[in-house]
């Protein structure tokens, strides 16, 4: 695998909506750019909420290609050409889920607020919600019955196993291929980023970044707050944490 004994000098684990894709074309293109021409010293994680054929679209659409994705909100990890799930790395992840999803879907299925996803779920039930309809008590139930919940953007409101989410997840990885903390970076935007932020590595929450976020990173030594959006604010971070490689983004 490309992490394995890795001599690159940065691996960028970075959320997607509003993140890695936030920006205007010409931040996205100056960031998607620079990453390219440094694939030997730069490798790419998307740490995101989508699922894998959203991701394998982006790819055929001039987004650079993943070495791996953190996708589902952390519930799954793929690789690879094909960027296909790795059973070996998954499986503390579907062994925390068991058979939940009928179970989680019956849990929620009174309250009020809430929209099952239209999206194939492996190893998480995840809902849009309104807020000014959610009631406390959903949240109550999840946690009871022993999972985790998300709430983002004031849109997404995620069950996952209980303490798996991104962050989490990516540690495995990162831990799995041996890389050192400090060539990793973590960008995002939103409330379902947060554990990305609560792991060792540098971190950037971007300009767009969502004012809940704000509120929970903003006394974190290790988070840079970027005042450029998505894409903008990767590419500062990468200088502002010293990981610029030769060429100026």
């Amino acid at each position: 695998m490309v992490l394995a004994n890795t001599t690159k000098r940065l691996v960028l684990a970075t959320d997607l909506d509003g993140t890695f894709l936030g920006g205007d074309d010409a931040q996205r293109a100056s960031l998607y750019d620079w990453i390219e021409a440094r694939r030997e010293d730069v490798a790419l994680v998307f740490v995101t909420g989508r699922d894998l054929p959203f991701v394998r679209a982006l790819t055929e659409q001039g987004v650079p290609r993943p070495d791996f994705v953190i996708g589902d909100v952390g519930t799954t990890i793929a690789g690879g050409p094909g960027i296909e799930p790795m059973p070996e790395l998954e499986r503390p992840i579907a062994e925390a889920w068991g058979d939940a999803s009928e179970r989680v879907r019956d849990l929620l299925k009174d309250e009020p607020g809430l929209r099952l996803q239209d999206t194939p779920f492996r190893y998480r039930m995840s809902y849009y919600y309104e807020p000014e309809a959610l009631r406390p008590s959903a949240r109550a139930k999840v946690e009871a019955a022993g999972f985790d919940c998300i709430t983002s953007a004031d849109i997404y409101f995620d069950v996952l196993p209980r303490g798996i989410s991104k962050g989490p997840t990516l540690i495995r990885l990162m831990e799995h291929f041996g890389v050192a903390r400090d060539k990793v970076l973590v960008a995002g935007d939103t409330l379902n980023d947060l554990s990305l932020f609560r792991t060792p590595y540098a971190g950037v929450a971007v300009g767009n970044s969502e004012p809940a976020l704000v509120a929970q990173v903003s006394n974190m030594p290790n988070v840079y707050l970027s005042p450029r959006p998505g894409a903008a604010g990767i590419a500062d971070a990468i200088e502002r944490h010293g990981f610029m490689t030769e060429g100026a983004l």
